[in-house]
């Protein structure tokens, strides 16, 4: 029996640029899909922030499920010696700092209570004035999370307070306070004394703008597709 003879190099050539499109489609298809996903999740993030704007409930127990934007009531202290500066957070195209502050609540529990966003000195080597009264009181605020920088950064901890930090996490946090702490942020709502510049919205680009990339994949596939096919069918034209 003979052995067949392999396909012309021409034909090894077509076959593996078809598979490269067709891998490339796939991809860029997968991107357009992923992408919408992407925009209904941003979409229940925004319905979430706007449930948020209901009535406070009391700051459920350590443990218990909490909605993230669910705006809760907690009561306790501030401590006032032991407060933290959010580094590189911009406002109007200003810098500046989100000022974390930690309430030690009537259960025992700490909370970090983010008061807001103020502009930074002119210098580096000083600090914006953050000082609170400790005194009890009652807070009211979103539950959201802590701010995640794409890379973690490296930079070695400051000492002294307010502590100026970037991006902590909050096995960090717990580190510099040396107790155990919440896992959400109250974003002190505007009303709320003591506070900052506090315009609240949800984190990350909008539904729209994921939508948008999400055109732009599905469009990038679908003009591959017909690149591929116009190809096949120049070649069933062209004599070998």
């Amino acid at each position: 029996m003979a052995t067949p003879s392999p396909p012309p190099r021409r034909v090894r050539s077509r076959l593996l640029a078809g598979a490269l499109a067709f891998a490339a489609i796939a991809c860029f298809a997968s991107l357009g899909v992923w992408q919408l996903g992407r925009a209904a999740d941003k979409r229940a993030q925004a319905a979430a922030f706007v449930a948020g704007d209901a009535p406070a409930v009391p700051l459920p127990p350590s443990g218990a499920p909490r909605a993230r934007y669910l705006r809760v009531e907690a009561r306790g202290q501030y401590l006032v010696d032991r407060q933290f500066l959010l580094d590189n957070m911009t406002h109007a195209g200003q810098a500046g700092y989100r000022v974390l502050t930690p309430l030690l609540t009537l259960a025992g529990t700490v909370l970090l209570v983010d008061r807001g966003w103020i502009p930074a000195p002119a210098s580096r080597a000083a600090l914006p004035e953050v000082g609170v009264d400790g005194s009890e009181r009652a807070v009211r605020g979103r539950l959201d999370a802590l701010p995640r920088a794409g890379l973690h950064p490296n930079a070695a901890p400051e000492q002294g307070w307010p502590r100026r930090i970037s991006y902590p996490t909050q096995a960090e946090i717990e580190q510099a306070l040396g107790r155990p702490v919440e896992v959400e942020v109250l974003l002190l709502d505007a009303a709320e004394p003591d506070g900052f510049v506090r315009d609240w919205k949800p984190s990350g680009l909008t539904p729209e703008r994921h939508l948008g990339y999400a055109f732009q994949w599905f469009a990038l596939a679908l003009t591959l597709a017909v690149l591929v096919l116009v190809s096949f069918l120049k070649s069933r034209e062209s004599p070998e």
